[in-house]
């Protein structure tokens, strides 16, 4: 992973260890969004991890779809 995703994926990482535990495992899609972001920015490096990360967490909300959401290749 690149320095800058790198230095993206530190607050989802904080997240999944501080937060995630708490808000509990009640997510639409398959892999979780944290997991996603991360799957993301490894592949795609933090700009267009960053995007495809935006995407979906846009796209999580109680009106949209659900099930398996793979990161693009």
């Amino acid at each position: 992973m690149r320095p800058a995703a790198r230095l993206l994926a530190l607050p989802v990482r904080a997240y999944r260890l501080v937060f995630s535990p708490w808000v509990g495992f009640h997510c639409r899609y398959h892999p979780t969004c944290s997991a996603y972001a991360l799957e993301a920015l490894e592949k795609h490096g933090a700009r267009r991890g960053l995007w495809l990360t935006l995407r979906r967490i846009g796209r999580c909300h109680p009106w949209g779809s659900s099930g398996i959401d793979n990161v693009p290749d």
